[in-house]
């Protein structure tokens, strides 16, 4: 199993992700790619340190820390976000042509992320000697996840399960976001879209699913909308031959720590301790479930979502003509 793991600067969660990971089991047999869009000594040496697999760690050349005054970075000619139009034309800064569809002009902080992803998908796929003949499954992961013990034996069953309990499914799902879900679900699972604001964390496709996606790189390059999964979201929906279909585990595998802070988050009274513990805790009070024998669809529910896509609505943040041609030129 190849496991690709976008990481920032958050080294706290990285941490936490690591330990996980370590106490999972077969976890010696898996393949770790770190992907970096910011080089920090601290963090290189925690990687290299990990001795419980094989590891290997890829810098996106592009980072705003390698080009702090320029594209990809910010450039000091740039046009301020919430400078109106008209007064970018005055002032001719440089991509005043191009605010998006709110209005704002680009922020390097929040493209950098989108276009992180997509060259690491690029990367492990179609260029790293390692990996671009690899026939299976990737999973991707961040830096502030947190992985149960078994998340490799159930990865295993999900893809057993595809030929007979869904050979149209083209993405697997190990994280979901519902709070409520009871621990006897461990062994559950649904049928549906695959959508990015329920789907997004502990997914792994394989090689066919990502050839798709790749063909569709003008769509997902050309959307408004700064975030990778709504921008994937949109190219299963426009583009894709066959949209994205999940096989969606209902007992997760795969949690998220960074509630705190992160690019959507930052909350100054969040608790990064407790969310830790109450993880660890759940997993705990869910042991006797993990490791099923084999993992079964819920009666009546498997196929309830497929067709119940909500209204794509970009969020902006992606309009810059630079942004899109780099993006586009990230999959040659």
């Amino acid at each position: 199993m190849i496991i690709v793991i976008q990481v920032h600067t958050r080294i706290t969660y990285l941490r936490h992700l690591i330990v996980s990971l370590a106490q999972a089991r077969d976890i010696s047999k898996a393949l770790l790619i770190f992907s970096h869009d910011f080089y920090d000594e601290e963090i290189n040496e925690l990687v290299q340190s990990i001795d419980f697999c094989k590891v290997m760690q890829i810098f996106y050349p592009f980072s705003i820390q390698m080009h702090p005054n320029e594209f990809p970075g910010t450039d000091p000619r740039d046009c301020k976000r919430d400078m109106t139009m008209n007064i970018a034309l005055k002032t001719n800064c440089k991509n005043a042509l191009y605010p998006d569809i709110h209005g704002h002009y680009r922020e390097a902080s929040f493209t950098q992320t989108k276009h992180h992803w997509w060259w690491k998908a690029n990367q492990v796929f179609d260029h790293l000697e390692v990996t671009k003949n690899h026939s299976g499954y990737v999973l991707f992961l961040e830096e502030d996840h947190y992985v149960a013990e078994d998340f490799l034996h159930v990865l295993n069953l999900m893809q057993k399960a595809l030929p007979e309990q869904c050979p149209f499914c083209n993405i697997l799902s190990l994280g979901v976001y519902d709070k409520t879900i009871n621990s006897k679900t461990y062994d559950k699972f649904l049928i549906t879209d695959w959508i990015s604001s329920k789907h997004n964390m502990g997914m792994a496709f394989n090689r066919i699913t990502w050839q798709q996606i790749k063909s569709c790189a003008k769509e997902f390059c050309t959307y408004d909308d700064y975030n990778w999964d709504w921008s994937l979201q949109y190219t299963s929906q426009k583009c894709l031959y066959q949209r994205m279909i999940a096989l969606v585990l209902m007992g997760p595998r795969v949690y998220h720590l960074g509630k705190c802070n992160g690019v959507h988050h930052n909350n100054i009274e969040c608790n990064e301790d407790q969310i830790i513990g109450n993880i660890r805790y759940r997993l705990k009070e869910s042991s006797v479930f993990m490791f099923p024998s084999n993992i079964q669809s819920r009666a009546n529910e498997s196929l309830v979502s497929l067709g119940r896509i909500p209204d794509l609505r970009a969020n902006g943040g992606w309009s810059d003509i630079r942004d899109i041609i780099h993006c586009l030129q990230l999959c040659l």
